[in-house]
């Protein structure tokens, strides 16, 4: 039997809107139950094409090797940087000694692959059952095969993590092989694994307004920028609250700003930089009011098909407030209920004040509960995982899956379209199924 606690809370109450009126809201309920969600082993399928010199050997079982797989649709001839060293039944009895496979292993893989600078070892549930040390067996590995290849660990474990909370664990790791910068540098640190394509137009948007911006993860694990207490965090997503902990405990400061989702988030998230480093308002004007403008133009055409539509999401990404945000203020959509894995208020508190005072947005999840209020509900889309799209689908209801917000490229202005495109589609599809 599930057991299912509640707790009613507000955040930002007293605080007002950015148009000046006051606001209550909106409510944050708190929900804890049974889940429905990937684990962090997941986030290796966007993070091994990003750093690219970079290896994610995952110490777990072969089911493991088999969501890996499926989720990264890897063809048996392809060579990722990824697998999975297989914790097996003799590891599992304490018959053999984990530690020596394991370097063993290590040693195979690295022979093969010379071309690795970084290997991570990524925990999972099956390494957390046998107390494998990995924190500890990255160091011995590191001492051996450095300054070749440097040895990080971090869990992707469904104990410890959900989804996109591996990419929160994998850059919090890279933290402590930071250089130091020196503390009169002043800089710009983008944390977050983002497109090459949207990395490559923000980076430029940077250069344009004379602002020096270093990105987290690098494309190169010999890139690693330089951090100090002249270094400013920019948050490119909304699920790495251990990465910013860490950032800040070696001096960085964080700016407070919405995320780069849509033509406002967008537009607002460059300004917290732009003001930080006292960039002259016209420039930042000249250099973003065109883009902005041809985002807006580009969002007419799903606006029209969106405006009006309600919308549900279950928690997955943790992308689910930002995203709600935009639907909302910049198509027009009507918001049910916004669930979230979980919910860091200081990092979510400028989306939070551009949310409407009556949208409920629910922390954690009871999933039998809350089918039983998408049901009631029945709005025109409902957000949710793979493993739940279909069952809804085949109850009538139109799904959009929360793992395409992930892999699609959907942050900035040339973006825009890229985002709201992926709501408007199944509502097209629906609408050609019905004739």
């Amino acid at each position: 039997m599930n057991r299912h606690v509640v707790v009613d809370h507000l955040s930002g109450a007293g605080c007002d809107r950015p148009d000046g009126a006051p606001r209550t809201g909106p409510s944050v309920r708190a929900e804890r139950g049974q889940r429905e969600v990937f684990c962090g082993l997941t986030g290796i399928i966007w993070l091994h094409r990003k750093i690219q010199d970079a290896f994610f050997l995952i110490v777990g079982s072969r089911t493991c090797a088999h969501l890996m797989q499926s989720a990264a649709g890897v063809m048996i001839f392809a060579e990722p940087r990824f697998a999975t060293a297989v914790i097996d039944d003799r590891d599992l009895a304490g018959i053999a000694d984990a530690n020596e496979e394991l370097d063993s292993c290590v040693e195979r893989l690295l022979a093969r692959r010379p071309d690795i600078r970084l290997l991570f070892l990524v925990g999972s549930c099956p390494s957390e059952v046998i107390k494998l040390d990995l924190a500890r067996a990255a160091a011995r590995l590191s001492g051996r095969f450095m300054p070749d290849v440097r040895v990080l660990a971090y869990s992707g474990s469904g104990i410890e993590t959900t989804f996109t909370q591996g990419e929160d664990a994998c850059l919090a790791a890279l933290v402590p092989a930071m250089p130091q910068a020196p503390a009169q540098e002043r800089s710009l640190l983008v944390v977050g694994a983002l497109a090459d394509v949207v990395e490559d137009q923000f980076a430029r948007i940077f250069e344009r307004l004379g602002i020096p911006a270093r990105f987290l993860p690098p494309r190169k694990a010999g890139y690693l920028p330089a951090i100090g207490p002249g270094t400013r965090l920019l948050l490119a997503q909304p699920f790495l609250a251990d990465t910013a902990r860490a950032l800040e405990d070696r001096g960085a400061v964080r700016l407070d700003a919405p995320f780069p989702l849509g033509v406002e988030g967008t537009t607002a998230w460059l300004q917290a930089a732009a003001s930080e480093f006292g960039i002259d308002p016209a420039l930042f004007e000249d250099v973003t009011g065109p883009m902005a403008a041809r985002a807006r133009a580009s969002l007419a055409r799903d606006r029209a098909k969106l405006e009006g539509k309600s919308i549900f999401f279950l928690p997955d990404s943790q992308l689910e407030v930002p995203i709600a945000r935009f639907l909302s203020r910049e198509l027009g959509m009507r918001l049910g209920e916004i669930g979230t894995p979980y919910l860091h208020r200081h990092h979510l508190a400028d989306e939070l004040a551009l949310l409407p005072d009556d949208c409920a947005i629910v922390e954690g999840q009871n999933v039998d509960a809350q089918l039983d209020r998408v049901r009631a509900a029945r709005p025109d889309i409902t957000v949710c995982g793979l493993g739940l799209a279909n069952p809804l689908e085949a109850e009538g209801l139109t799904t959009k899956w929360s793992i395409e917000l992930v892999f699609t490229p959907i942050h900035g202005y040339d973006q825009a379209a890229d985002l709201s495109g992926l709501f408007a589609r199944p509502l097209v599809r629906r609408d050609r199924l019905k004739v």
